[in-house]
């Protein structure tokens, strides 16, 4: 059973996410809160994932990201948003956030990408990460750089950062191109360190960065 805690300042989206969620065999809602009760809330619960809203009036959801990120073994979190270009975003994925949620993500979506985030992979809608991308470039020497490091992949790692960037797990990448998910977390281990990156969802930022998902090679199987 994956355990959720809904963080949000409008009691009518932590209800609606509790119903949808809540219908799903595999996932249970452990509990609702708002800004000034979600880290208390979380302690109490010690859920699996959080899916917290990042922007509120009482407390910045960045703020209660990064407490939730300074507690031993913290859980996975997800930032929730109404706006595809939130300018909050890059920053709460370089913060630590496992990813980001529209708030109007279709339901029947909510429960694979609830189970996606409790598996270990991230949750990047493309086409607002390309805008997010768009919208903050960075400097010329900066594309430069990050095209650098991607030149230092093997073909085999840049196909697992490229299914990284897509939201799979290590176990969901392998089953893709038939590799035991003991090579795929050693590949992706490879990769952070190649990349100098410390998490899943900052690789994942550079594979859109240089066009990786633009290109969409479709991997090989084997080796």
């Amino acid at each position: 059973m994956i355990r959720v805690v809904v963080v949000d300042d409008e009691a009518l989206v932590r209800s609606g996410f509790e119903l949808i969620l809540g219908a799903a065999e595999d996932i249970e809602v452990v509990a609702t809160a708002g800004g000034g009760g979600a880290v208390e809330t979380v302690r109490r619960e010690r859920p699996d994932v959080i899916l917290l809203d990042i922007r509120m009036p009482d407390v910045d959801g960045l703020t209660v990201l990064r407490e939730l990120r300074a507690m031993p073994d913290p859980p996975v979190v997800a930032m929730l948003t109404t706006f595809d270009a939130d300018e909050y975003i890059l920053t709460a994925l370089h913060s630590g956030a496992a990813g980001f949620l529209l708030k109007d993500t279709e339901p029947e979506q909510l429960a694979h990408l609830v189970r996606t985030l409790a598996a270990g992979g991230v949750v990047l809608s493309p086409k607002a990460s390309r805008t997010l991308l768009r919208n903050h470039p960075g400097s010329g020497a900066a594309v430069d750089e990050v095209a650098a490091r991607v030149r230092l992949l093997t073909a085999r790692e840049r196909d697992v950062l490229v299914l990284v960037a897509e939201g799979l797990s290590n176990a969901d990448i392998g089953a893709r191109i038939h590799l035991s998910a003991g090579t795929i977390k050693d590949h992706v281990s490879a990769i952070l360190t190649k990349l100098r990156v410390t998490s899943r969802v900052q690789a994942a930022l550079l594979a859109q960065r240089a066009g990786l998902l633009d290109e969409r090679p479709q991997p090989q199987a084997g080796r």
